[in-house]
């Protein structure tokens, strides 16, 4: 059984993340946020790609893997500002319900469990459609290109 100081921290936690979240949608104003990652991870993919050699045939079946793991993303983003709402109504109650709290913490968990199996089918999917060295080449230039220190 969760206390109510647990309950009242992931309360505020989530609060101050929403919070940080919609200042970063807001300061990328309109263009921003979604559709500057995906532009971003776009140009990314391409440039793998264009390191594999890869096919027109094998370049649309990724296209077509990439656009369904941004589908996923994209659904779970559109309904950030009704959980944000429902988390909310959930604090400003006269008594927090252990159940509620964990009937919306579990939704949520599903829905991220959702996003990352359609990101592990994308890659699941990119990897069958690629050869080995293409593959190698892919790896090769993440490696090279991916962000953060050298390992």
């Amino acid at each position: 059984m969760l206390s109510r100081r647990t309950i009242f921290g992931a309360l505020v936690a989530l609060l101050a993340v929403g919070m940080i979240m919609s200042a970063a949608a807001f300061a990328h104003g309109p263009g921003g946020g979604p559709q500057m990652m995906r532009r971003f991870v776009s140009a990314m993919i391409d440039d793998a790609l264009a390191a594999a050699n890869v096919t027109a045939d094998q370049r649309t079946a990724i296209y077509a893997s990439r656009d369904r793991a941004f589908a996923a993303l994209e659904a779970q983003r559109q309904t950030r500002r009704t959980h944000m709402e429902e988390a909310l109504v959930l604090f400003e109650s006269d008594t927090l319900d252990p159940a509620q709290v964990a009937a919306f913490r579990a939704q949520r968990e599903t829905e991220r469990t959702q996003v990352a199996d359609a990101i592990s089918q994308a890659i699941t999917e990119v990897h069958d459609v690629l050869t080995p060295v293409q593959r190698k080449a892919v790896a090769d230039w993440i490696r090279a290109h991916r962000p953060g220190p050298p390992s």
